[in-house]
């Protein structure tokens, strides 16, 4: 049974529920529009993903959107070309636009980054148009599912501009095969679900949204139920591992143990396993 999460009724573009104990769903919430992107959407889920990152009632969070049609159209062109930051008006040269520019993409970056830098696990239940930003918090997910309508495209060559908020520096660390990656960023053609499962970029395809969105939210359950001293490092740890060396995570590892293996979570799950019960394990 769903119920709301206490702390979050406050938000304008984001439905945010508990299906489940130590579980959020946050749904993405403007169907109307495709669920396009403007600037107080990135910002809100800037503040919504940081604030669950450290809410001790929340040890797993399921991502997805409102509406049949899409995931997220993307990027709102419409309203990110009504003046805003692109506009050259009060810039008195190339310098200080650019800088002003790039101080933009910085924060939209850490935005959505957000999603990545969440220290509980997210899932993302993707369908239908999943274009453009879709691929960049997809990226920044823990786990993707889809349901087998889902329409993926790397669009933004053709609006005319190379994607610059995490898809390119992330989507190759995620798909092994970079000849593909190549493929669909040049061109942005549509990929459909299968073919996301194909090359790894999704980890099931479900026969609809409501069951991609059930799958994950079954999955967040059953890791939600683990200890969170343990699923948060191993979130951490697997981070790390992807951008750094062996050598260098193996170090990272065992200092990021040495101090948490000093949690009573550890015995709580061997006493359990010993008992056959199910353990209940201390808020994080």
């Amino acid at each position: 049974m769903t119920t709301s999460l206490a702390g979050y009724t406050g938000y304008k573009y984001f439905l945010i529920s508990s299906p489940a104990e130590y579980v959020a769903h946050v749904e993405i919430n403007r169907p109307e529009k495709l669920n396009a992107f403007f600037e107080a959407m990135w910002l809100e889920l800037g503040q919504t993903f940081r604030k669950l990152s450290h809410d001790p009632a929340v040890r797993a969070i399921v991502f997805s959107a409102a509406g049949e049609r899409a995931f997220t159209a993307g990027l709102d062109v419409q309203a990110a070309s009504q003046g805003g930051v692109l506009s050259r008006e009060e810039t008195s040269d190339g310098s200080r636009f650019a800088t002003r520019v790039r101080r933009h993409i910085y924060e939209f970056q850490e935005c959505v980054g957000a999603i990545e830098k969440c220290e509980k696990p997210v899932i993302v239940a993707m369908h239908g148009i999943s274009i453009g930003l879709a691929i960049d918090m997809a990226c920044c997910a823990d786990i993707r599912i889809c349901a087998k309508d889902a329409k993926f495209s790397v669009k933004e060559v053709d609006i005319g501009l190379a994607a610059d908020i995490g898809t390119l520096s992330r989507l190759p660390k995620i798909v092994g095969n970079h000849s593909w990656v190549k493929e669909v960023c040049l061109s942005a053609r549509f990929f459909d679900a299968h073919e996301a499962l194909a090359v790894g970029f999704v980890s099931q395809v479900l026969e609809s949204k409501a069951e991609a969105v059930a799958a994950a939210t079954k999955l967040a359950v059953l890791i939600a139920s683990k200890s969170p001293v343990a699923v948060q490092g191993t979130k951490e740890i697997l981070n790390h591992s992807r951008d750094n060396s062996v050598a260098e995570s193996l170090r990272y590892t065992a200092v990021w143990n040495s101090a948490m293996l000093q949690s009573n979570d550890v015995s709580t799950a061997l006493l359990s396993g010993m008992k056959k019960t199910k353990p209940r394990f201390e808020k994080l």
